[in-house]
């Protein structure tokens, strides 16, 4: 997979995401326009309504020889839905209020003291010397807090459907990737067992040949290799066997192998084995690919030349491993994306290393891997974190761990 590739399909994701957000957005503020549009016309025609209301209440206490007051007492009866105060002279009239859930002087003084500093404004006649406050009714009210509901609901829709899809997408990933790593277990198992049988062949045949021998022992140990590189796969998604484990025996062995196949401008700085022991419970072979893994990533980085450094601390429940290297660093911008799987800057490579190390140390070692600190051309720091007390082991033994892939 090309470096190209991978870096195209990354900016295209990130494009797609800038636009779900922009049309999120504009979703938003149509919603938003229009709901404010229909609350302006809906107060509109309540104000309308009270000024009908405030002409039909004024017609009734003004004499004027009316004797028909079946139209007036209509439009006073049929609002229901707006609350209402007639005040004369700054004093509420004691029976000009209505659709308020209590008469009491003081909690209408309350309410009056609320519209004039919140409602709107109140319909005056100066000739009477009376006014109408009024309050907007329930549905205006309901109505300026739908765009906030109705963009929750939305939200809350898309989040779970997002959750959902992406469950069932990875749990599908999973069991594709699971499938792989155990074929090619599987499919390495005939041609080690054959170059098994060809070296052993070789080594009778040219027994007196101490240059042969040499070369085939050589050979020997790089087809154990892949024999535990078959291994690894073929424990993809099974239960791991996590076995309490001296650290600094495991991190030794992982700077060995690497050591002698990395080159000699290279310098390993990493504890001593003589350390007093400290126990975490490791499968070891995968926890020795996520170092390797970490070691190689580091090699490259480096160009063949510099260090790499590896610092063992105690950190309260957990033990900490950093791992730096004095290679061309990693971007602060891309420090999560680089566990994401696809993600490489190599010109060759699937782009899964550091996604599979992620999964290795969360879900079967309960642990944490990240990037602590990089600096462009000053190197990188990677961490790891391994519970002390495995939660496995103390709590659940018969437990199974699954490992998702991607």
């Amino acid at each position: 997979m090309s470096n190209t590739f991978v870096m195209d399909i990354y900016s295209r994701k990130s494009r797609w995401k800038l636009y779900l957000a922009f049309a999120g957005i504009v979703i938003v503020l149509t919603s938003l326009f229009y709901t404010s549009q229909l609350t302006s016309r809906l107060a509109e025609e309540e104000r309308k309504k009270m000024e009908i209301y405030f002409f039909a209440q004024s017609q009734l206490q003004m004499d004027q020889g009316i004797t028909d007051f079946q139209l007036h007492t209509m439009i006073l009866q049929n609002n229901t839905t707006i609350p209402a105060l007639l005040v004369t002279d700054d004093e509420i009239d004691e029976d000009s209020h209505i659709n308020f859930p209590n008469d009491d002087p003081e909690y209408l003084k309350r309410q009056l003291a609320k519209m004039k500093k919140n409602g709107p404004d109140p319909i005056v006649n100066e000739e009477m010397g009376v006014k109408v406050y009024y309050k907007e009714s329930i549905l205006l009210q309901q109505l300026r807090f739908y765009p906030i509901v109705q963009l929750f609901l939305i939200a809350a829709f898309i989040l779970f459907g997002y959750m959902g899809f992406s469950s069932a997408r990875r749990a599908e990933q999973n069991r594709v990737w699971v499938g792989m790593a155990k074929e090619t277990a599987h499919q390495l198992g005939t041609p080690i067992s054959a170059i098994v049988a060809w070296l052993e062949h070789l080594r009778i045949v040219k027994e007196d040949d101490s240059e042969v021998l040499e070369v085939v022992d050589e050979l020997e140990n790089d087809v154990s290799r892949l024999g535990l590189i078959a291994d690894r796969f073929s424990k993809i998604g099974s239960e791991p066997e996590l076995k309490a484990t001296n650290v600094y025996d495991a991190l030794d062995q992982c700077r060995a192998y690497m050591q002698r196949r990395a080159s000699r401008k290279v310098n390993f700085d990493f504890p001593n084995i003589n350390h007093a022991p400290l126990t975490v419970y490791i499968n070891t072979h995968l926890f020795n690919w996520v170092v390797e893994n970490l070691l190689r990533n580091a090699l490259d980085a480096m160009g063949g030349q510099g260090e790499i450094t590896a610092k063992v601390y105690d950190d309260g429940e957990y033990i900490g491993i950093d791992i730096r290297d004095t290679g061309k660093g990693i971007p602060s911008s891309k420090f999560k994306t680089v566990f994401e799987p696809g993600y490489t800057t190599k010109k060759r490579g699937w782009g899964l290393g550091l996604s599979l190390a992620k999964r290795i140390i969360q879900e079967y070692h309960s642990g944490r891997i990240f990037v602590k600190e990089s600096s462009e051309s000053k190197g990188t720091t990677f961490t790891i974190k391994l519970p002390k007390n495995h939660p496995k082991i103390t709590s659940s033994k018969d437990s199974k761990i699954e490992v998702e892939m991607v």
